[in-house]
């Protein structure tokens, strides 16, 4: 008598039952991965942004420079307010080296008030950059503290 080998069909079915109900309780757990990707990525640009800000008022007071005083930072001029990236292309968007991805609106180069600068992707999704104040009245003394940035993954 010969010994067959293999599955049966009825075995082959209910694995395959087996599996299409695992599937369905699993697939919608991991269906939309947009939002989080998008999520993360607002989150890299603002540690971008909070460390090209560290990075460049490091470099600020490494050379003894006044507040104001523009730094260079890998070949690129950064314009500085108060100790800071001014909130502007020239500014943050130099510094951490961002890309063309994100329309930016706002911001500018006043000294005394926080301005606020935002990034913008292709989805809608937010990060804003608000300039470091000063409570000087030169505007170049006495800050306030150092730049904010937020993101706002609400309307991704």
């Amino acid at each position: 008598m010969k010994k067959q080998r293999g599955f049966t069909l009825i075995e082959l079915i209910m694995v395959i039952v087996i599996l299409g109900v695992l599937s369905a309780f699993a697939l919608p757990r991991f269906a939309d991965f947009g939002q989080d990707a998008r999520t993360a990525s607002l989150n890299a640009l603002a540690g971008a942004l909070r460390a090209a800000a560290n990075i460049a008022h490091a470099q600020q007071l490494a050379d003894g420079a006044a507040a104001g005083t523009s730094v260079i930072l890998e070949g690129a001029t950064i314009t500085m307010v108060n100790g800071y990236p001014t909130a502007n292309a020239a500014g943050i968007t130099a510094a951490a080296q961002v890309s063309e991805d994100y329309t930016v609106s706002g911001g500018g180069t006043a000294g005394n008030t926080g301005l606020v600068y935002t990034l913008t992707d292709a989805a809608g999704c937010t990060v804003t950059y608000t300039s470091a104040a000063a409570t000087g009245a030169d505007n170049t003394t006495d800050l306030a503290s150092a730049p904010v940035v937020a993101v706002d993954p609400d309307d991704c």
